[in-house]
């Protein structure tokens, strides 16, 4: 299965697609809440869980320290690289299309393609090409302000990855182009029709760009076909001018969430918050409000981790009992789905954290 999700410290967005599993363990859905950065394991700094309630590490840094945070044992996990490693990697260069697990460094990408212990395979494909025309500081994805013109055959490329990969969820996602008129929002519309041409039956969630607000654009992908609209508000409002592009603004995110569901209220809409950027919890909590009021469906919530030295360093390790707060919280809220823990993403592991149930009774229901 694959599954398109957004990377650790990484907005840019990818396709994921999932073979997707409908009764999902409690064991297997906190197995998404362990893992170590890319880094950490191949230095094999690697600790057990157990140890994660005796850890006496230091997990905030105090305001005028400068110095880096030592990842916490909640956060190191063995990756697993092999065969469905290797293959995914040469099917996806032989079609030529992008992903977001390596151009941002993500340290899922062990569990994701090799398949962990329950098989999954994923990865993650960036329609739009692989270069971004903002530069957000806590992605690690290549910028230029006039990236490449976007490939014109990647739609059916991409729709026949899929459909050899024999996958029943798809998650559709890009980098901005803010150089293109329509912000690429033809070319996503476009690929959406391609997989759905080859299999009506496929679920299709597209985590897209705010396209600058332009409501035209965003009823371009609402009008498309998909089953999901999934657009990442990021961080909390106070943080939003330092922690993303200029280009991007917090009530511009909301106002898109609630265009896309406004044009068709059938989507499902879905975002996503980084914790760990120096947020407070009363600021965690409106954003959350704000989305809800925005008529967001599902959210998800994951640890920041700095993709390089030269990206914003990590505030603050969150703890996993803190995420499962959070998780309370959205819960209490009334979202239809709150994921939250250290190593959630935007659409990491989508089959398994999405509500696959809920989108097919809806699609057998009409």
């Amino acid at each position: 299965m694959l599954t398109l999700y957004r990377n650790v410290g990484s907005p840019c967005l990818s396709l994921c697609i999932v073979r997707m599993k409908h009764n999902i363990s409690d064991k297997i859905k906190q197995k998404i809440a362990d893992g170590p950065s890319l880094e950490e394991f191949l230095a094999g700094d690697v600790t057990d869980k157990e140890t994660w309630a005796d850890y006496k590490g230091k997990i905030k840094r105090e305001k005028g320290e400068n110095e880096r945070l030592r990842l916490p044992p909640w956060l190191k996990r063995e990756i697993p690289i092999g065969e469905n490693y290797s293959k995914i990697k040469e099917q996806l260069r032989g079609l030529n299309l992008h992903t977001v697990c390596e151009e941002a460094r993500c340290p899922n990408i062990g569990e994701c393609w090799g398949g962990g212990e329950h098989g999954t395979a994923t990865a993650t494909i960036m329609v739009l090409g692989d270069t971004c025309t903002r530069g957000c500081r806590f992605c690690s994805v290549k910028t230029s302000r006039a990236p490449p013109p976007p490939d014109p055959n990647e739609p059916q490329n991409t729709a026949k990855a899929i459909a050899s990969w024999g996958l029943d969820y798809v998650v559709l996602t890009s980098v901005d182009r803010d150089d293109l008129p329509d912000g690429g929002s033809s070319h996503f519309a476009e690929t959406v029709k391609e997989i759905k041409k080859q299999n009506s039956n496929i679920l299709v969630e597209c985590l897209v760009p705010d396209f600058r607000g332009d409501v035209i654009a965003v009823r371009t992908i609402a009008e498309s076909g998909l089953d999901v609209y999934a657009h990442n508000i990021e961080t909390v409002e106070s943080l939003t001018p330092f922690v993303r592009d200029h280009r991007a603004k917090y009530r511009q995110s909301l106002t898109v969430l609630k265009a896309a569901k406004e044009i068709n209220p059938e989507l499902i809409t879905k975002s996503s918050v980084m914790l760990g950027l120096g947020e407070k919890d009363e600021e965690i909590e409106q954003t959350l409000k704000d989305l809800k009021e925005a008529g967001v469906d599902c959210i998800t919530l994951g640890q920041y981790m700095q993709p390089t030295k030269r990206h914003l360093k990590v505030v603050e390790y969150v703890t996993p009992a803190k995420f499962a707060h959070w998780e309370n919280i959205g819960n209490e809220m009334g979202f239809l789905y709150t994921a939250s823990g250290p190593l959630v993403r935007s659409s990491f592991k989508a089959g398994e954290f999405f509500l696959t149930a809920v989108l097919k009774s809806k699609k057998e229901s009409q």
